[in-house]
């Protein structure tokens, strides 16, 4: 871990939060990617294993009022912000009881009593979502923040630009997360970005921009303190780029044939998970046996959920135009 002797020091109990809401997401990955290889969830999925310390040291800092918009590879932001796991798991299910009745899936949860807003699958759709929840906040005067995560290829699309312009206008209390884990899609970062640094992107909109090593979560915690306290105090907007690296391909069963096998061994020799427990039991900030029961009861809490969830009776026919006029209109 980088100590960093400018930036706020978190607290034991802080640091603990954070491995709590990291090794929550990854538990959860693993659940989710077996139930898929068993057969009994039949869905696409993207793991974000690896990128564990972004979302739980932003949600850390953050409280049930605060709002995050993800995208469709985004079930982690959502894991980490504390988003109830049974309704997460019938709606991945396709199942009644999920947040959307099973009729979004994996792309399009949301819960918005912890905070987990619109979900699409559309890429880079969680920016002028995050903005509208942003001015929202601004002009019912609320210290409230948003968050808008996406990837790196995201950054090359107008909605990017278009938000961050925005938001700088209108000094909206809004950080853009960039979760650069090098790949968009199937494309290496180089092939298809043309600057070295998304964070520099933030100089043409007249707002702060900084690049992150997002494996770290001391550098994650005094990054996105600040961030989220000049949001709060009506300062305008952040980019924060933070760099990561994702273990497996942009979709379950891709081949990951663009990567090479020595980063992704590299990268996985360096998982922020382990190193972090690691150091937390080494500062005598938890102990083995604290950090095993705290894992216990974060599984115990998935398998209720996984039995909750495939359980749940599928969506009637009637759920079938529910939801999608107010008034039907015969043709």
């Amino acid at each position: 871990m980088a100590e960093l002797s400018n930036a706020p020091a978190p607290t034991p109990d802080q640091l603990v939060d954070i491995y709590r809401r990291m090794i929550r997401i990854e538990r959860n990955d693993d659940a989710i990617r077996k139930t898929i290889r068993l057969g009994r969830l039949v869905m696409p999925y993207y793991s974000a294993r690896g990128q564990e310390v972004i979302p739980a040291t932003l949600s850390s800092l953050m409280t049930d009022d605060d709002k995050i918009c993800t995208i469709y590879r985004g079930i982690h932001d959502m894991v980490a912000k504390d988003m109830p796991l049974r309704p997460l798991w019938a709606e991945i299910a396709g199942r009644v009881d999920g947040t959307c009745k099973g009729k979004g899936g994996p792309m399009h949860l949301t819960h918005p009593e912890s905070g987990v807003m619109v979900t699409t699958g559309i890429v880079g759709s969680s920016m002028p979502i995050a903005n509208g929840l942003a001015w929202a906040a601004k002009l019912d005067g609320s210290r409230r923040v948003t968050i808008a995560y996406f990837g790196d290829g995201a950054s090359n699309i107008g909605a990017f630009h278009e938000s961050l312009n925005l938001a700088s206008v209108w000094k909206l209390p809004v950080i853009f997360v960039c979760q650069n884990n090098g790949f968009a899609e199937h494309t290496r970062y180089e092939n298809g970005t043309s600057v070295d640094f998304i964070a520099k992107r933030a100089i043409g909109y007249g707002m702060p921009g900084h690049t992150v090593d997002g494996n770290d979560p001391l550098a994650m915690f005094a990054a996105a303190h600040d961030a989220i306290t000049r949001a709060r105090d009506g300062e305008g907007p952040t980019l924060l780029e933070c760099k990561t690296f994702r273990f497996h391909g942009h979709v379950l069963g891709d081949d990951d044939k663009y990567m090479t096998k020595e980063e992704k061994a590299s990268a996985i020799a360096k998982d922020p998970l382990p190193a972090f427990k690691a150091w937390l039991i080494e500062k005598g900030h938890a102990t083995e046996e604290t950090l095993a029961t705290m894992q216990a009861t974060i599984e115990a809490e998935i398998e209720d959920a996984q039995e909750f969830g495939l359980a749940s009776p599928s969506p009637s026919v009637d759920e079938l135009r529910r939801d999608v006029f107010a008034q039907e209109i015969p043709a």
